[in-house]
């Protein structure tokens, strides 16, 4: 089996650095800006390549990876006008990738087969004469994490003051199901820990993620947890190389000795069986009197209730759902009892199910059992993705403003703004398909990947009379679904800002990113950009959009409106960066309507009869961007492929390499190829966003987030 990092890479970087020039890379990596992939997160004014704590060079491929995006030589002008839109549609992820930076912002009047250049003026006249043209409650709002608080602010504040409060940030296809669920036991909606209580931690389960795809530096701390002799428990229904043995290209130990072991237990359960392996654990936790009774009583409420449910669970059904042997479940409790500090991670194979909710709220009582929360080195941590989608809702991108912000946006204002809460994300996309959308403003992201259901998405999109699209690269985003009017117009990236810019990390972490390399000088930013707009279509008597051309301006009215963002105010005079006041739980504080946190439970799902799918991303990939086809930590050359347990391959008559086929309802993926691979019986895998063909647009009820990871799939050859 493969190990993850390693010397593969190191020969990445070194492809990398080959193709763009290694001073350009080196350069850009060692600027004072914040990484541009996960949120784990390095740089601001520690330097490129440095953590919050400061400490030691931090080496990952995702952050070179994503640099490489933004490096590499602008698309020629001609490209546009000779190759008609849906030509570039066929290409792959990858090779839209490949064609380079945009550089000059395209046009495509309704009907046109071409993106044409045209000027910033024009196109922001366009806009602005669009959306005055458009019913506000006919019009959506669309954000990535790829983009600065500051941008996020103001575009957020543009749609309210226009008229729209649908407002949405990709969370809702993401982590949406982890700030509902914490929000609702601990009153807030993020990370418990710090980035320091990692190495406090005497127990880290990964619970439903691939860190050694998604979030490198994170193996590199577990690699060091094993060292000190913490245990590291893994549970994901596939058998993940990176999180068996790692090399981390920052650790010179790990690279000498051909990898690091990871996981010192490593579980593997049903897709969807989560939630009755949580349910196990609270039972044998209950069953041997292993909970903190003296915090439970102290500190939290609704445990009589929450004990009731779980000990009327059945033994059985719960190892047959779970898809684990009593066995794994007591040595898995084990693990836990024997901690004195615990800290859950997970990622979106907690999150993108149809109970969603319930499996955030089932890993919080898990740390409440045992008190768990309100101490160092113990806690909760969603693995969030891109570098600033914590950042992005902090700053009111979301359907309905937090009460806080929304009475500080009135006051500064001088004047109410409209109450009513926004559709979600998977809502705008029905109206959409419904015909009831015509205009629609993206901050970054790819809305055709990160939508379930490809051919429904197609029709949405396409029935949106303007879409304006705020990108530095190509996507199919740009390219499907586009008979109306689009505009796309290209951005500074975030090492290229004229002003200084700010990002979240998935550890309340803020840092400042000082921007400064000039590649393309002829770009403007989001932030000019949307203040353009804002002149051109909001009344100047209502606000004066000119205003918000400074950054340090949005800083102070962030710092007025944000809870727990006042430091921001002084971070253009003293560069100190900062975590978000309370939202850190080292005490056992907690901002519920009583004080105490909540225990909650929910039923368990049930699954149809059949093989379960779930989507995944590969080792070559960052969210939608495809850098390269290969996945090499799981050994497969194409990603057209579905990776199946070897006796789920006997027991259906299969060989390695034969074609097969998987429908849904909802789509079909044909002629995949079949592959040998370590994953729970009854379980499929296949790459995201290939597989969306087959997923139904079915949500969790509480956090409106598809179901992208337990999908009932018909399998044949």
């Amino acid at each position: 089996m493969a190990i993850g990092g390693g010397f593969h890479a190191l020969r990445s970087v070194m492809h990398y650095a080959w193709q763009i020039g290694p001073f350009k890379l080196w350069r850009s990596l060692r600027s004072k800006n914040a990484c541009k992939a996960c949120a784990f997160g390095t740089g601001g004014q520690n330097g490129g390549l440095r953590n919050e704590a400061a400490r030691s060079v931090e080496i990952c491929n995702k952050n070179i990876q994503a640099h490489t995006s933004d490096i590499r030589p602008g698309i020629p002008a001609a490209y546009f006008l000779h190759t008609p839109i849906s030509e570039t549609a066929r290409l792959s992820a990858k090779h839209i990738e490949d064609l380079g930076r945009l550089t000059l912002p395209l046009y495509k009047p309704a009907g046109a087969k071409h993106y044409s250049p045209i000027s910033y003026a024009d196109a922001i006249e366009i806009v602005a004469a669009r959306l005055r043209a458009t019913d506000p409650n006919r019009s959506f709002f669309y954000a990535s994490g790829r983009s600065s608080n500051e941008a996020a602010f103001s575009l957020q504040l543009l749609a309210r003051l226009y008229g729209s409060n649908h407002i949405n940030n990709c969370s809702y296809y993401c982590h949406q199901a982890s700030g509902v669920g914490l929000k609702a036991c601990l009153g807030t909606g993020t990370a418990t820990v710090i980035f320091n209580d990692l190495a406090l931690a005497d127990c880290i389960f990964v619970w439903g993620a691939n860190p050694a795809s998604n979030h490198p530096r994170f193996v590199k701390l577990l690699i060091q947890a094993r060292r000190r002799g913490a245990q590291v428990v893994v549970v994901n229904p596939a058998r993940e190389a990176g999180l068996v043995r790692f090399a981390s290209p920052s650790d010179w130990r790990s690279m000498l000795a051909g990898g690091a072991p990871v996981a010192s237990l490593y579980v593997q359960p049903h897709l969807g069986g989560d939630a009755a392996l949580m349910a196990a654990m609270a039972k044998t936790l209950l069953e041997q009197n292993a909970c903190d009774d003296a915090f439970i009583a102290a500190h939290t409420e609704g445990f009589e209730a929450y004990r009731a449910a779980i000990e009327a669970l059945n033994w059985d059904e719960l190892v047959a759902q779970a898809g684990v042997s009593r066995a794994d479940i007591q040595t898995l409790s084990d693990a836990y009892i024997k901690s004195q500090h615990c800290i859950f991670a997970w990622s979106m194979g907690l999150t993108h199910h149809q109970q969603g909710v319930g499996n955030i709220e089932g890993l919080a009582a898990l740390a409440l059992l045992r008190g768990q929360i309100g101490k160092p080195g113990a806690g909760l941590l969603p693995l969030r993705g891109h570098s600033n989608i914590q950042g992005t809702g902090s700053m009111g991108f979301t359907p309905q403003l937090q009460a806080h912000t929304l009475a500080a946006l009135q006051q500064h204002l001088g004047f109410s703004l409209n109450t009513t809460p926004g559709l979600d994300s998977m809502a705008c996309m029905q109206a959409a398909f419904d015909g009831q959308m015509d205009a629609l403003v993206c901050l970054g992201g790819n809305l055709w990947a990160a939508n379930p259901d490809t051919s429904f998405t197609r029709h949405a999109l396409g029935r949106i009379g303007f879409k304006c699209f705020l990108t530095t690269t190509l996507n199919h985003s740009h390219l499907e679904g586009v008979e109306g009017e689009v505009l796309v117009l290209p951005v500074r990236a975030r090492d290229e800002e004229a002003q200084a810019t700010t990002q979240e990390s998935m550890f309340n972490f803020v840092r400042l990113s000082d921007g400064g390399i000039q590649r393309f000088p002829q770009l403007l930013s989001e932030v000019e950009i949307i203040s353009q707009i804002g002149q051109l279509l909001i009344d100047k008597n209502t606000f004066d959009f000119a205003s918000l051309k400074s950054h340090k301006t949005l800083r102070q009215w962030i710092a007025h409106s944000i809870p727990g963002y006042a430091a921001l105010a002084e971070i253009d005079t003293n560069k100190t960066e900062f975590t978000v006041a309370e939202r850190i739980k080292h005490r056992p504080e907690f901002a519920t309507a009583s004080g105490k946190a909540q225990f909650m439970f929910s039923p368990l799902p049930v699954y149809a009869e059949g093989y379960r799918l779930t989507s995944v991303r590969s080792e070559g990939q960052f969210n939608s961007i495809i850098y390269h086809e290969q996945d090499a930590y799981r050994e497969q050359k194409t990603r057209w492929v579905v990776m199946m347990h070897p006796e789920d391959m006997a027991c259906e008559g299969l060989v390695e390499n034969q074609p097969v086929d998987l429908s849904t309802a909802t789509g079909c993926m044909q002629g995949l190829t079949v592959k040998p691979y370590p994953i729970r019986r009854g379980n499929l895998m296949v790459y995201y966003p290939e597989a969306n063909v087959l997923i139904p647009r079915t949500v969790d009820e509480r956090s409106k987030t598809p179901g992208f990871k337990s999908v009932v799939v018909a399998l044949r050859k």
